[in-house]
């Protein structure tokens, strides 16, 4: 009776090729499944959104360009045109000063304010200085490429072995004051941040570099050297023989709400505003439907065919 219903045979190679295949493919389809809803590969840290605003390059005028005004011959110092430049009428004497604002995205780098607009920057100045257009106070306004046909002036920080200030590229707004008494004092207050996006900017700090007769140093990283108010004091004193001043307003983009900032290089976008719908919103790439995945039709039609297959091999024996 044992024989009755016929003795099983071996699967022919065809069947067992074609069921092995599909046994593989169920297998991976299972990780693919599990695994679904992970990233492929790491996510590089700048794509994450590491800065809300693009860093703005501009490299410094070249002689012959009607923004170069003079060099020293023996490479001390350089000089660019810059329409907030001013002489005092009547020039009282050899006194100088420059005031700047450094505005700076996340990672440091310079930037004019296009994720910022219609917001501003004051700085309060004495009234040694009420001649001058732009001061008493001066008053910066975001972004600068909008209200400024020179929205950046100065190489103020940075080093290159063919610069003799600088690193070749332009990073603040500044204004600057000549022929003031060489004994003035030029006093300037705490920067205030005003406007729609005031929330977004951090006075870092002030960098003041006394007169002492070197020039302005600009080997120095402008987030590590700024200092608070109180340390560099708010002015500075000329004295014969040391008639230059400056101080540089440091200010730096923040992260947006909820602990990042917008996609790098997203020039003009409130970062507020997308912040919540970024961290939030399911990724277009998830499934909604139940979890449908792509390709799997074809694998669930390969395990029909092999289960088929062997259902005929059965029947035949």
């Amino acid at each position: 009776m044992s024989g009755a219903r016929g003795s099983r045979r071996p699967l022919p190679n065809g069947c067992r090729k074609l069921l092995a295949l599909a046994l593989g493919l169920a297998v991976i389809g299972s990780l693919v499944a599990t695994g679904a809803g992970a990233s492929a590969s790491p996510a590089d840290p700048e794509s994450n959104g590491s800065v809300s605003e693009a860093e703005y390059v501009e490299p410094t005028p070249e002689p012959g360009d009607p923004y170069f005004e003079a060099a020293a011959e023996d490479g001390s110092w350089i000089s660019y045109e810059n329409p907030r430049d001013e002489y005092r009428s009547p020039y009282l004497g050899e006194g100088s000063g420059k005031i700047c604002v450094t505005l700076l995205n996340e990672n440091g780098d310079p930037v004019v304010g296009e994720s910022v607009p219609n917001t501003s920057v004051t700085i309060p100045t004495n009234d040694v200085t009420s001649w001058h257009s732009k001061a008493n106070p001066m008053t910066v306004k975001f972004p600068m490429t909008d209200h400024y046909d020179r929205p950046l002036d100065g190489d103020e920080f940075g080093t290159s072995p063919e610069m003799s200030q600088g690193d070749g590229y332009l990073d603040s707004h500044c204004i600057e004051l000549h022929g003031q008494p060489e004994d003035a004092t030029i006093e300037y207050g705490e920067a205030e941040i005003s406007g729609e996006h005031a929330d977004k900017i951090d006075v870092v700090g002030y960098i003041q570099q006394v007169p002492e007769g070197d020039g302005w140093d600009s080997d120095i990283d402008p987030v590590a050297a700024a200092e608070s108010y109180e340390e560099v004091g708010g002015s500075w004193t000329y004295e014969p023989g040391a008639t230059h001043g400056q101080v540089s307003v440091i200010l730096q983009l923040n992260a947006a709400p909820g602990g990042s900032a917008s996609p790098s290089g997203s020039v003009g976008t409130d970062s507020s505003d997308s912040t919540n719908e970024t961290d939030q919103e399911p990724d277009s790439d998830d499934t909604e439907d139940g979890g449908s995945m792509p390709g799997f039709g074809a694998l669930a039609a390969l395990i029909a065919l092999s289960v088929a297959a062997i259902a005929r091999h059965r029947t035949r024996g």
